[in-house]
């Protein structure tokens, strides 16, 4: 069984990380947010993966080449030379997504983290008998989103709203689908989108077909819903994996740590933290909601909290970094400053307070 994965561009939203890595491999939850969707399409046999991408293909190959292995499954590169939506990369990829054995393919949005229940979206497609199915999920403020009208008995779509002003229901496409074969005879290689163009046909045919996905659901694209994604990520673990949080007198809530990095006396980890490989965090921090990626040293009395650091960088003595701070690789914040909202390119010295939201070139 086969899967593409729609990875796309340049990662604007999550920058300055996405200057040091593309998207699809920045740190979530202490592995490359791909990695999550490469294991659970693993997981429900898949056993080739394509990577629909037009943004450093090599740097994604070379990288995902020591997970083929240890996973024991196929990836594969199919390279845009324009942006094709989010339809035309399949058309591009057809020769790669069919193999003659009529099974159907996933397509994954890389940005959507979820508990992946793969396996029943299998079994649920196949008792439908649609062309398509795709996975929908349930949100307060549906107005800024697609909504999915469907029959709440059959799962059968009925039509596509593209942020409705009234109204029309609150399930939204969770960029998760399971297509036949034959829906790569309705695409052509040219800039295409699936939810405005390919999908209502289907369904206009009767053929479309949604599953409320269980769990919980996040596009983490962007720096707050990145946090946000993270917060849910930590409670579906403890729900379904408690063994990998991290547990003691210096923990509250959920928080991982991995197994490299070092924690000094008197901290108060969490809730809501990821702490990386190899990271020093010295005597008497607090972190709350936050990401502390591979190779960072937090020094003593600093306070963390909403704020992403990315790899390798320093945060000073005494500190205080906060409300969405963004840390590009290889940032050294000095002793006693304060960020609030401070987004900070790669290889940066910070010697003042960033009082006030702004990027820091």
């Amino acid at each position: 069984m086969k899967a593409l994965i729609l990875v796309g561009g340049f990662g604007t939203r999550l920058r300055p990380l996405t200057l040091s890595v593309p998207k699809p491999l920045v740190d979530f939850g202490n592995k490359p947010m791909i990695l999550h969707q490469i294991e659970a399409l693993k997981a429900c046999g898949v056993d080739e993966v394509v990577l629909a991408i037009n943004y450093r293909p090599q740097v994604m190959l070379s990288f995902l080449k020591e997970f083929e292995a240890k996973l024991g499954i196929r990836i594969t590169c199919s390279q845009e030379t324009e942006p094709l939506g989010t339809a035309g990369p399949l058309a591009l990829a057809r020769d790669k997504l069919q193999d003659g054995s009529g099974d159907p393919f996933f397509v994954l949005n890389s940005d959507v983290i979820s508990e992946y229940p793969l396996k029943r979206f299998i079994e649920f497609h196949r008792i439908c008998g649609g062309e398509a199915s795709i996975l929908v999920t349930k949100v307060d403020e549906p107005s800024k989103y697609g909504v999915v009208e469907m029959n709440e008995k059959t799962g059968k779509v009925q039509r596509f709203v593209e942020k409705p002003q009234i109204f029309v229901g609150n399930k939204i496409n969770a960029g998760i689908y399971l297509l036949n074969q034959e829906v790569l005879n309705r695409i052509q290689p040219k800039p295409t989108s699936m939810e405005k163009e390919v999908f209502p046909k289907i369904a206009a045919e009767g053929k479309l077909y949604a599953m409320v996905l269980p769990g919980f659901w996040m596009d983490i694209g962007q720096p707050r819903d990145y946090i946000s994604g993270l917060r849910l990520y930590l409670d579906s673990l403890k729900k379904n994996n408690p063994q990998k949080l991290a547990a003691g007198q210096h923990v509250v809530g959920n928080v991982i740590i991995h197994e490299s990095a070092q924690v000094g006396d008197g901290c108060l980890i969490g809730p809501d933290v990821s702490i990386g490989q190899n990271c020093v965090i010295e005597s008497g921090v607090r972190l709350s909601s936050c990401t502390i990626m591979g190779g960072v040293r937090v020094k003593k009395h600093a306070c963390i909290s909403g704020s992403i650091i990315g790899w390798h960088s320093t945060v000073g003595q005494w500190t205080r970094v906060e409300n969405m701070t963004v840390l590009g690789e290889d940032v050294h914040v000095c002793d006693e400053v304060y960020s609030n909202g401070g987004v900070v390119l790669p290889h940066k010295e910070i010697k003042s307070s960033i009082p006030k939201p702004e990027i820091v070139m």
